[in-house]
């Protein structure tokens, strides 16, 4: 995988996502390689052309000699847990490119829409030695905040028929995005929700040091104000290495990593000692009302203890 290897770089991202031993062996190998990729995510409503825009991206940073990973996060069925989406057809022209990689993960039930395994994906897509990592995200729900998380800039895409800038603010949108698109701007109310974006942006709360975040407007399929909006990102990458945000950035997720695994392994703890009898016997006591829910799993803490 590290010598470029695809078919390789497949394989490894197979056994992240199984979540057995192997995992931890794998991760404690890349990591001492990962630290170089800019990680951009792309989220928004569905419909908004999030996966036209990420080809148009893939296009013009391949254009300027970048290796370019895709992540797209899809919905997961929920009878195998795996993605249902995993096509990607709109980005099947760049097979064969040695320069791309596209991936399909499931959020497996996670709210947030990004599940454990598409943090150590990307890590392994860094250590691969990939320039840029777009993660782009299934856009259901009202909220994506593990993107932030993940991702150390956020394009929010928005079409006009998503709705006035009330269902922006409340969508959390606004805490998310550090660069705004209004896709599909050829449609009716596109300038009109283009200003109220930037009146929006002008509103928060912000110094001479923050962030202003740009409003682009773009029509993905047809590559209309694509080079403005990824000079948009590069200049956000710009101001976090000036402004030393990319370390809090990196810190950021390294914590939630660091969560994610303790949670993990607290949660086969406790399942291992719901399948002993000492467990299956709080159950039954708890299916008889014996005692309550938060009693039974005081004693099932204690057990762990």
């Amino acid at each position: 995988m590290r010598a470029g290897d695809l078919a390789s770089l497949a394989r490894l991202i197979s056994r992240i996502e199984h979540r057995n031993h192997e995992t931890r062996t794998l991760i404690e190998l890349l990591y001492p390689h990962t630290g170089k990729a800019q990680v951009w995510g792309i989220t928004g409503p569905p419909g908004a052309g999030k996966s036209t825009c990420v080809d148009r991206i893939i296009v013009h940073l391949r254009a300027k000699g970048k290796k370019v990973a895709v992540v797209a996060v899809d919905p997961s069925s929920p009878f195998s847990g795996g993605a249902i989406l995993g096509d990607r057809i709109r980005m099947q022209q760049h097979t064969g490119d040695n320069g791309v990689f596209i991936r399909s993960l499931g959020t497996r039930g996670r709210h947030g829409g990004l599940s454990h395994s598409t943090k150590e994906v990307v890590l392994a897509l860094d250590a691969a030695q990939f320039d840029v990592i777009l993660v782009e995200t299934a856009g259901v729900g009202q909220t994506e905040l593990d993107i932030l998380k993940l991702a150390q800039t956020v394009m929010v895409l928005l079409v006009p028929e998503s709705g006035d800038s009330i269902q922006v603010m409340k969508a959390g949108l606004m805490e998310i995005a550090d660069v705004f698109a209004v896709n599909k701007s050829d449609r009716p109310e596109a300038d009109k929700l283009v200003r109220e974006l930037t009146q929006m942006v002008g509103l928060s709360p912000h110094d001479a040091d923050s962030w202003m975040v740009p409003v682009c407007k773009t029509e993905a399929v047809r590559d209309v104000g694509m080079t403005e909006l990824i000079a948009s990102v590069e200049k956000h990458q710009e101001y976090l290495s000036k402004s030393g945000k990319r370390a809090e950035k990196a810190k950021a997720f390294l914590r939630e990593e660091m969560i994610d695994i303790l949670t993990e392994d607290l949660r086969r703890s406790i399942e291992a000692i719901l399948a002993t009898s000492g467990g299956v016997e709080v159950l039954d006591r708890l299916l008889k009302k014996e005692i309550a829910p938060y009693e039974a799993a005081k004693l099932i803490s204690g057990s762990s203890g």
